[in-house]
């Protein structure tokens, strides 16, 4: 470890906020999917309050790429690896 009980405690966050960031991933393919359910909602709902602060400010910078009706959010996808390499560095 390299921070001790810091980078411990970090490395916990980061787990927890890279699981949460997969679980919007699926619940927005769920919704993409048009999935029915009071629970996809809720879950939508809780994910995106958890990881919205960390990745509007990084939209404003890396908007979306549109594909036609796609789009791939860079913001997510920069946020996601970043918290990945965070994590390897601190735990």
């Amino acid at each position: 470890m390299l921070f001790g009980l810091v980078g411990f405690v970090l490395g916990w966050l980061l787990t927890l906020f890279i699981l949460v960031m997969i679980g919007r991933m699926i619940v927005d393919w769920a919704v993409t999917l048009e999935a029915r359910g009071d629970w996809v909602w809720k879950t939508r709902r809780v994910t995106h309050a958890v990881t919205e602060p960390v990745l509007s400010p990084v939209r404003r910078v890396l908007p979306p790429l549109r594909f036609g009706g796609f789009g791939l959010d860079l913001a997510f996808t920069v946020v996601f690896f970043a918290a990945l390499i965070l994590r390897s560095i601190v735990w």
